[in-house]
């Protein structure tokens, strides 16, 4: 029991710092453009995570601030119980799918995204049951056994953003795609 103990410690120091370097990347290279108006932020989870408290979170998130890229907070476990729980959603189909991040919604964003043969699903937020949570039912709803898509996504609803859900391995495998994303659409290609 106590290796498990020590390998979890070791483990979540290693989540905390993958985390914090993708963190730096994203904040010098996305497009301020990117961030819903509630902010976004970017998690990760320790291997065979089964609580929120198993993944790492930007406490306060990713806000835009007079046109500037400004994290609110530091890294904490347990820190978004609603953007862990697209990652615990996620593991449940795939366990390699550690991380996750939420950004602005926009046509261009996700055309640019199928472009680069990312794998895309949407949900509708209109017909999401009653009681139940509006990550976890709409990843779910998205996913297959052992096939977690790339991105989803969801075109809000009444009193609902419009948001991009991206799912990955880890934290850089997510900030690399999104910079992709940003560069092809800078680009025009």
């Amino acid at each position: 029991m106590v290796r498990q103990n020590i390998m979890t410690f070791e483990e979540k120091e290693k989540v905390v710092r993958e985390l914090a370097s993708a963190t730096e990347k994203l904040k010098q290279l996305m497009p301020v453009s990117f961030i819903p108006d509630a902010g976004m932020n970017i998690v990760y989870a320790i291997p065979n995570a089964r609580l929120s408290s198993d993944i790492a979170a930007i406490n306060g998130r990713i806000k835009r601030i007079k046109n500037e890229i400004c994290q609110t907070g530091e890294i904490n476990f347990g820190a978004d119980s609603d953007i862990a729980g697209i990652v615990l959603t996620a593991m449940k189909f795939d366990s390699d799918i550690r991380s996750a991040a939420i950004i602005r919604f926009s046509e261009q964003i996700i055309l640019k995204a199928e472009d680069l043969l990312m794998e895309v699903r949407s949900f509708n937020r209109e017909k999401e049951p009653a009681g139940i949570s509006t990550m976890d039912w709409g990843v779910a709803f998205c996913c297959e056994e052992d096939d977690v898509p790339d991105i989803i996504y969801d075109r809000g609803a009444q009193g609902k953003e419009p948001l991009i859900r991206i799912l990955g391995v880890d934290p850089l495998t997510i900030v690399n795609n999104i910079i992709m994303i940003a560069e092809r659409i800078n680009n025009k290609n």
